[in-house]
């Protein structure tokens, strides 16, 4: 494989005293019947040091290690009431030692471990400059989980666990194999940046990014500037290719969780490195809850520990007779029914078409035989919106004759066009409402409750498909070249809807939303994807019927008998 070419764009950290960081100093103490070393030194291969804090039982104990990997501050204790109703957690489930997104050394070193948390490379007082989610990171990971192997209170075993930031890094550390990792814990974690941060469908996110690198900018050196990065490298090319892991190298026990709920960041990507993962002795769950909720609630973390102790501490603890595979059927939010299956996606699913018809602006099982369609203010402003038009969006609704499950993913297929644009960004919701014609929410990102069953997004230009890696219900962009509208031209494309699992009864419906701008707006410092620069200008068309095949290709999950 050829280096990719690029130079990273950094930025000038911000000084980490700003957000309260007491400054180096290796020392050790006793606290809460834990043995605390704060600030240990830890020697990368190029000799830069990463400052890690060491959470371990007293005596002479040799325990195995846990990490956390993470840029968001080890000396930080998180605290969850910054987000609406505390993302969930409750105060009796962490403790003062708790790093965002991290194990509580309060509860696992009692057990036999020790919690390590760890600053990464060029964050707080660690040395060199700061890659994010990089082929870089993961030999970084490899150097200290080597390191905690030698110290002579480790055991030999290491684990990794965590959220977010704190799993992706597990792909990347896990692809090089370090001799001494044996088992990894990533709980939502995404696998490619460009697709599932970045770019959704080659829309660029700006609300959630900056918010994002301001938080892991605390540092004495250079940090990577994403933003600057996302601007030079709009196309997915080999600068793109360094925060993707080679997955098929990963062998190591895992036990993956993704959520439902995450759509624009972790949920696409955890499922997809648990199908590419080569690992033989590998678990997954999908659940429909908040996010950090369900990483803390006390029976999430009983399965953890089971894990790692059947694989760091040799202890039998039914791991290998778990179903590989466990996930909730939603039906609306907090309500969902936990399965256990053999697979992932489910290989009984039987893929239908709902044809679209604009004129009742209805989903049909059959073919619409006429010709029709549905247009929208591509920017958005239903004030200046003529009555012909349908607001700011379209819509098309489909009741279900029967109660049905729908598991695994949707896909959007439109004939669409632009008018007064050469180009269109699309934003697809997947909605649900009760017999009555109420609205029926679900767990919406990180935190919140009002959210959609799905969501897929597409920007015209970036319609080009990979053949070799596109199915019938997932289409996959290569993201390489813009291949610019023509007026008066209709073209097909094909929208990936991320996956779901959601349970419609009889009389209750389906709506596909289709607008020129996110569905759902939160204020900025919610966590959850946002797009508010959009190249969208003109009219945007949708055709359906005759010729034009739009329809909505959905998961149906037969009963069992």
């Amino acid at each position: 494989m050829t280096k990719a070419r690029f130079r990273t764009i950094l930025r000038e950290g911000t000084p980490p005293a700003r957000h309260k960081y007491p400054g180096l100093g290796h020392r050790v103490s006793r606290e809460r019947g834990m043995i605390v070393e704060r600030d240990a030194g830890v020697p990368m291969r190029d000799r830069a040091r990463l400052y890690v804090d060491i959470h371990r039982p007293p005596g002479k104990l040799r325990v195995p290690a846990l990490v956390a990997w993470s840029p968001y501050g080890k000396h930080r204790p998180f605290q969850y009431e910054y987000f609406y109703r505390r993302g969930g957690v409750r105060k009796e489930w962490v403790s003062p030692y708790t790093v965002f997104e991290g194990p509580d050394p309060l509860y696992w070193v009692p057990r036999g471990y020790a919690v390590v948390n760890v600053d990464v490379r060029g964050t707080w007082g660690s040395e060199g400059n700061a890659t994010y989610w990089s082929h870089d990171e993961g030999r970084d990971g490899h150097d200290l989980v080597e390191w905690l192997a030698a110290q002579d209170w480790c055991s030999g075993k290491v684990g990794m666990t965590g959220v977010s930031y704190l799993a992706i890094a597990q792909w990347q550390v896990a692809a090089t194999r370090p001799p001494h990792l044996a088992a990894i814990n990533p709980w939502e974690g995404l696998s490619d940046m460009y697709r599932e941060f970045a770019f959704h469908g080659g829309i660029p996110e700006t609300a959630f990014t900056p918010i994002w690198q301001k938080s892991i900018s605390y540092s004495l050196n250079r940090v990577e500037d994403v933003a600057a990065m996302m601007k030079a490298h709009p196309l997915r090319d080999g600068y793109w290719a360094t925060k993707v892991a080679d997955l098929s190298r990963i062998e190591v026990p895992a036990f993956v969780v993704a959520g439902w709920a995450d759509q624009g960041l972790h949920l696409r990507g955890t499922l997809e490195a648990f199908q590419r993962i080569a690992s033989r002795d590998k678990w997954l769950v999908i659940h429909g809850r908040k996010k950090w909720e369900n990483f803390h609630r006390p029976e999430s973390v009983a399965r953890q520990t089971a894990f790692f102790d059947q694989f760091l501490r040799g202890i039998d603890r039914g791991v290998r007779r778990w179903p590989k595979v466990r996930l909730e059927v939603r039906e609306r939010y907090g309500v969902g029914k936990f399965r256990s299956e053999n697979d992932w996606p489910l290989a009984r699913t039987r893929y239908r078409r709902l044809y679209l018809d604009a004129r009742s602006a209805t989903m049909r099982p059959a073919r619409v035989r006429s010709a029709s369609l549905a247009r929208y203010l591509a920017p958005g402003d239903e004030s200046r919106c003529p009555a012909a038009y349908r607001a700011e969006r379209a819509q098309f609704d489909y009741v279900f004759p029967a109660a049905t499950e729908l598991t695994g993913h949707m896909k959007l297929r439109l004939w669409v066009e632009a008018i007064g644009a050469d180009d269109m960004d699309l934003f697809v919701a997947i909605q649900k409402f009760d017999r009555d014609g109420r609205y029926v929410p679900f767990t919406a990102f990180s935190a919140l409750e009002d959210g959609p069953v799905a969501l897929g997004w597409l920007r015209a230009s970036h319609r080009e498909l990979d053949p070799e890696r596109s199915t019938p219900q997932q289409p996959w962009l290569r993201h390489q070249r813009l291949l610019k509208l023509k007026r008066g031209v209709p073209v097909p494309v094909e929208i990936e809807i991320w996956p779901s699992s959601t349970r419609f009864e009889r009389g209750e419906t389906l709506r596909v939303v289709v607008q020129g701008s996110d569905i759902y707006r939160y204020a900025r410092w919610m966590v959850r994807a946002g797009h508010p620069r959009t190249i969208n200008a003109g009219t945007h068309v949708i055709r359906t019927g005759g010729r034009y095949d739009s329809h909505l290709l959905v998961p149906v999950i037969p009963q069992r008998a």
